[in-house]
């Protein structure tokens, strides 16, 4: 990891120390049904505890996304072969203004924060996903493709649809599974119209401390990890 990371390692006995404010740390989603990570974003730790984990993906970041085969960008290539298109993984860097990310132990979704420049609040986003799993270099996740938009002023609406219902035909995603994302759907919604945390917890005022630098992308950002229980 880059300098100045100070990353926890594992504890005796399989649990996992927390990460202190300012470590860097990797972010990494899997293939969907497949085995290598597909996407990945090295992050700064904003909080790390027992209740939640807090990450500042700041711009310019180096990151590794998906990107198909034959160089068509993957959100030009249409629906239809979106997903059965040959694929491969290329580095870019993270662009705009940057995303800080929440996500509680257990919970299949994390919220993430986006800003206007200017520091103007713009959205609250649901990624649903599969529960973090935490090793000593960061998290890994696995996306699943719906996702909740949640604005200011507390109204919401679901994003993907299309995406997801694709993915499901494409067989990257099982009925049951899929049936398992729609219920963590509504139980986000549920949260979101209780206007429970972390929405309610005043996030979008949060500001990354000055003196953060922007972590690096390791070589080994594909390595494979050992999982340790929270």
């Amino acid at each position: 990891m880059a300098d100045g990371g100070a990353v926890t390692a594992v504890e005796a006995g399989g649990s996992t120390a927390h990460w202190a404010p300012g470590s860097q740390i990797l972010w990494r989603y899997r293939e969907n049904a497949g085995a290598r990570f597909h996407i990945v974003r090295p992050v700064t730790v904003v909080r790390d505890d027992a209740d939640l984990l807090a990450v500042w993906l700041a711009p310019g970041t180096e990151c590794v996304k998906p990107a198909l085969a034959d160089g068509t960008p993957v959100h030009l290539e249409p629906l239809r072969s979106r997903y059965t298109k040959p694929r491969t993984v290329q580095r870019d860097r993270w662009f705009g203004t940057g995303v800080l990310k929440l996500a509680r132990p257990g919970e299949p979704w994390s919220v993430w924060l986006f800003w206007e420049p200017g520091w103007r609040f713009k959205n609250w986003y649901v990624n649903l996903e599969e529960p973090l799993a935490r090793w000593a270099g960061g998290v890994d996740s696995e996306d699943h493709f719906l996702d909740i938009c949640v604005y200011p002023d507390r109204t919401w609406g679901w994003r993907d649809e299309d995406e997801f219902a694709q993915a499901q035909q494409d067989g990257l995603m099982a009925p049951d599974v899929a049936e398992r994302v729609r219920e963590a759907g509504q139980a986000a919604v549920g949260t979101v119209r209780a206007w429970g945390r972390p929405f309610s917890d005043g996030w979008q005022h949060w500001r990354p401390d000055a003196s953060w630098a922007v972590p690096s992308l390791p070589e080994d950002w594909d390595r494979t990890p050992a999982y340790v229980s929270t």
